[in-house]
């Protein structure tokens, strides 16, 4: 049985958040992507295709290459379920700095 990725297990690898912000600006190569880490080249592989599993990445051939290209809906899916954790913060450190600007400075 294979087991299924979890998108937000894909994005916990910083090799794999780094490839997603080298896509962000263009669609590259594998080879290309790889050229731009000190690792292994079937190691950048794996991490493509643990990217397209959870399809944050699309490969599209071109010739003999194949181009890989941020999936922006799925990014936005992401975007949309973090969105209102990153509101309820900004409320508390909103809060927060109220609190402490109440409070006299020590000088």
């Amino acid at each position: 049985m294979k087991s299924r990725r979890d998108v937000f297990q894909a994005i916990s690898d910083p090799t794999r958040r780094a490839i997603l912000i080298l896509l962000a600006t263009q669609s590259l190569t594998a080879g290309s992507i790889a050229s731009n880490f000190d690792t292994a080249r079937p190691t950048v592989s794996k991490h493509l295709q643990i990217l397209t599993e959870c399809r944050l990445v699309n490969q599209e051939q071109q010739g003999r290459e194949i181009l890989y290209h941020l999936n922006a809906d799925k990014i936005k899916e992401i975007e949309d379920f973090i969105e209102p954790f990153r509101r309820l913060w900004d409320e508390r450190f909103n809060k927060l700095e109220q609190v402490m600007k109440s409070y006299p400075s020590k000088k």
